[in-house]
């Protein structure tokens, strides 16, 4: 039985393609209902269909078999392919794929959790990202409380509340303090703010756990780093009383 597993229109909404779980991808006018094109290449199930951001001609699909097509659904033909080959793991499934802005790049992410950035240009720039880029909190088992709240088991906190994590490889060695400033909360940390540091306590079972200074609490149950930051914070604010200047008013959320 057909079915179909993934719907999108073009830029301007004349035509509509569809992917079917035949493999192929059905293009559609979407005015009359007449069908245009039957493209084939696909020889898995297609759940990505991206169309270009300002080009009605251009659509992008990928799937389940690693093949990224690109394709001219005016005249129905094929422009470009690339398979996700993974050397020792044979090829890679597609799940999801979007256009930059200009129309010039496209990144993809696959099931061995890689990102795929095709483009024109150089590609110096993203030699400079390391290859492996992981949080450290990635993985931590969650657990969830009485009121069915999920929580970090290791720190007993919520998810959300937690410190901004550090970035690691794929062995949990911390990158660089040039990448931690990546991450969103870390842009304007000291370097010694960027370097973790693992510390020693005690579980609920009383059980001595490594853990990142990060994540540590102190008496008030917020974070060590948490609590360096408010404090460079309020440093920052005394200053700025001491040498006349009116605090800025935070805005309401």
């Amino acid at each position: 039985k057909l079915k179909v597993t993934m719907v999108a229109w073009d830029r301007y909404d004349a035509t509509v393609i569809t992917a079917v779980n035949n493999f192929l991808l059905k293009v559609w006018n979407s005015s009359t209902g007449q069908l245009l094109h039957s493209l084939s290449g696909h020889d898995d199930e297609v759940f990505v269909l991206e169309a270009h951001p300002f080009d009605q001609r251009i659509v992008l699909s990928a799937g389940h078999d690693g093949n990224i097509f690109v394709w001219d659904i005016d005249k129905g033909t094929k422009i470009r392919n690339y398979f996700n080959m993974i050397e020792g793991q044979g090829h890679g499934a597609v799940f999801d794929c979007k256009f930059s802005p200009d129309g010039q790049h496209f990144a993809c992410t696959d099931s061995h959790g890689h990102l795929l950035l095709f483009g024109f240009g150089c590609n110096k720039y993203y030699e400079k990202i390391p290859d492996q880029m992981f949080f450290h909190t990635d993985y931590r088992p969650l657990i969830r409380d009485a009121n069915n709240y999920v929580l970090d088991e290791q720190t007993q906190q919520a998810p959300h509340l937690m410190p901004p994590p550090f970035l690691v490889d794929v062995d949990g060695n911390p990158h660089p303090t040039r990448f931690q400033r990546l991450v969103p909360g870390r842009e304007n940390c000291k370097d010694e703010q960027l370097i973790p540091q693992l510390g020693y306590v005690a579980n609920g079972d009383g059980e001595v756990v490594e853990q990142v200074i990060g994540q540590q609490t102190n008496d008030q149950d917020e974070s060590i780093l948490d609590g360096m930051i408010r404090e460079l914070q309020r440093e920052q604010d005394l200053r700025l009383i001491n040498e006349g200047e009116t605090l800025p008013i935070p805005p309401l959320n």
